[in-house]
């Protein structure tokens, strides 16, 4: 790998890192990408050959992440969607449904058994979202 690809994963995974630690802050691709030192389309096509998403594919899907963990608590679905930055109770809802495959609400009345007799470090890896695909009607 040549130096300059190396320089551009160092500065994609800057942005990654803005995404992890930032993610119930208000995040667009211009933000993402002024922290990765490159233009937003450029950024954008880099953050999916690098990572196999968009960028915002990734922030919401630690957002959702995140809001799993909260409705498994006990959190409303509107006070979870609030806590991890999205700002319309419908599009979370839609979003989570895409990422999961399960509403919101359905999630959180459903018993987590096998998740709370984990340790938080594997429960993080056994529960992350995983994309799946929509039927088309």
């Amino acid at each position: 790998m040549k130096q300059h690809e190396l320089d551009a994963l160092t500065a994609l995974r800057r942005a990654k890192d803005l995404i992890d630690k930032e993610f119930a802050k208000p995040l667009d691709v211009p933000t993402m990408a002024a922290k990765a030192l490159m233009s937003p389309a450029h950024f954008s096509r880099q953050f999916k050959a690098a990572y196999g998403q968009s960028p915002y594919a990734y922030l919401m899907t630690r957002r959702i992440e995140r809001s799993m963990a909260l409705l498994r608590a006990g959190v409303s679905v509107t006070d979870s969607c609030m806590e991890v930055g999205c700002t319309s109770l419908g599009s979370f809802s839609t979003s989570f449904t895409q990422i999961t495959g399960e509403n919101p609400s359905a999630y959180r009345l459903r018993e987590h058994p096998a998740v709370e007799a984990m340790p938080a470090c594997i429960a993080k890896t056994v529960t992350r979202p995983q994309h799946t695909k929509m039927p088309a009607y």
